[in-house]
């Protein structure tokens, strides 16, 4: 019976679920939580996300790199994975903890010196378990399988991670509410991790060393145009999932109990649309498929702009859900190609090094939304929860429709400047695909 669980795709999308819960509660509301609630400025926020991003950019590729040169009994990932586990947690209380008293100037720098420490932590979770599932899943259709399953399990944690936690933190406190979901995210990343088993032979060649790493990395031209224009749409998502307790705010002029309502049905009709989607991929290639779900997911922020209460509020957020659903099953299956392609031309499979790059250009677009926060803020007045300016509905309305609208039409438009030709199978894949199907 433990062998049935082994590798299967329902156990690996545990880790999914425990990492995206913390992190989309982290998302969508630590901008809120120290801006609106905490008082910190627009000005010191945009400057603590802008530092960390710096720091993400040194970080990224090089835990990329020391994952896939990693070599133990237990695998090159699970390591890694295992030992960040508690400084996650730890990581994640304390950004929702600032001692009470602080000055102005020592709340931006418990906000700055927690980010960082949080960043590093995340960076070797995501950047290790991404690098699993193109590891452990081989082959279009499997890996199609595989990643629906896995976004099920997160539209699930984003329901959890954004609906529930205003009713969390209304009851408990943000601090009580981040010991909650830490707690969760260790039993389940630990769950994943002892019914994961790296495959020995992947490990046998030497690695790449840093240098050629890189460069045969940066001299992909599909990983880069493929990122680049994920990396715009992934901004949206961080974007209008930061901006939806604002929206509800300003421009439904609903409570904080509300919240809940609005977030809850917009995820909740996700969960059914991820699995219309892989339907959708399976009558389609896969890079048809991915820039279709970027096609969507444009027109689909249109309605947000519109909204006005709870009911229309919610009629958008099920819109901007399908969309959302696309992208999130999509990449996953042109991602996989690129480094089966890569595997095939170095002889090497660099899971770690593409993940961590492709992490750095995703969390690297971060930098866009913290830049519009800040500028579409300072043009209509919006300076925080104490200082909302004379129009902040107008800040919203165009934070969360108007910027995501052309930060995607950007995706749209990168997507299609270059032809993205694959092998239809590349070696081992249809064995591969063969020998696990029966666990999908």
């Amino acid at each position: 019976m433990k062998h049935k669980w082994i590798n299967s795709p329902y156990t690996f999308a545990l880790g999914m679920f425990a990492m995206m819960v913390p992190s989309q509660a982290f998302s969508s509301f630590y901008s809120y939580f120290y801006v609106e609630k905490l008082g910190l400025g627009i000005g010191l926020a945009t400057l603590a996300r802008t530092i960390f991003l710096i720091w993400d950019a040194v970080n990224n590729p090089l835990f990329g790199y020391w994952s896939d040169r990693t070599d133990t009994r237990l695998g090159r990932r699970r390591p890694w994975v295992f030992g960040s586990i508690p400084l996650f947690m730890l990581a994640f209380v304390l950004v929702f903890s600032p001692p009470g008293g602080l000055s102005e100037n020592g709340l931006f720098t418990w906000f700055l010196v927690t980010l960082i420490f949080y960043e590093a932590v995340a960076t070797v979770l995501w950047v290790n378990y991404g690098a699993l599932l193109p590891e452990l899943f081989r082959g279009d259709r499997i890996r199609a399988k595989a990643s629906a399953i896995q976004q099920g399990y997160q539209v699930v944690a984003l329901l959890i991670g954004t609906a529930l936690t205003p009713i969390i933190f209304a009851a408990i406190g943000f601090s009580n509410m981040a010991i909650v979901y830490a707690c969760l995210f260790g039993v389940f990343m630990f769950l994943c991790m002892m019914n994961v088993q790296e495959k020995k032979e992947l490990t046998e060649q030497e690695p790449l060393k840093l240098i050629p790493a890189f460069r045969e990395t940066i001299r992909n031209k599909k990983f880069w145009v493929f990122n680049i224009s994920n990396s715009f749409a992934q901004t949206v998502n961080g974007l209008v999932s930061s901006m939806i307790p604002f929206y509800a705010k300003y421009v439904l002029h609903i409570s904080e109990a509300q919240v809940s309502i609005l977030l809850a049905a917009v995820f909740v009709s996700v969960i059914p649309l991820v699995f219309v989607w892989y339907w959708m991929i399976r009558k389609m290639d896969g890079v048809k498929a991915w820039r279709l779900s970027l096609i969507l997911y444009t027109l689909s922020v249109i309605p947000l702009w519109f909204g006005y209460d709870l009911l229309s509020g919610v009629a958008a957020g099920v819109v901007v859900g399908f969309g959302l659903a696309g992208f999130l099953v999509t990449p996953a299956i042109v991602g996989g190609k690129i480094i089966d392609e890569d595997a095939e031309k170095t002889g090497l499979r660099r899971e770690g090094i593409y993940t961590a790059v492709s992490g750095f250009i995703t969390r690297s677009s971060g930098l866009i939304s913290a830049l519009a926060f800040f500028i579409v803020g300072m043009i209509f007045g919006y300076q925080g929860g104490d200082d909302p300016g004379s129009n902040p509905e107008a800040t919203f309305r165009y934070l969360i429709s108007v910027v995501p609208l052309c930060l995607l039409a950007i995706a749209v438009v990168i997507s299609f400047t270059m032809k993205f030709t694959f092998m239809d199978s590349l070696r081992g894949e249809a064995d591969y695909e063969q020998k696990i199907n029966h666990q999908l």
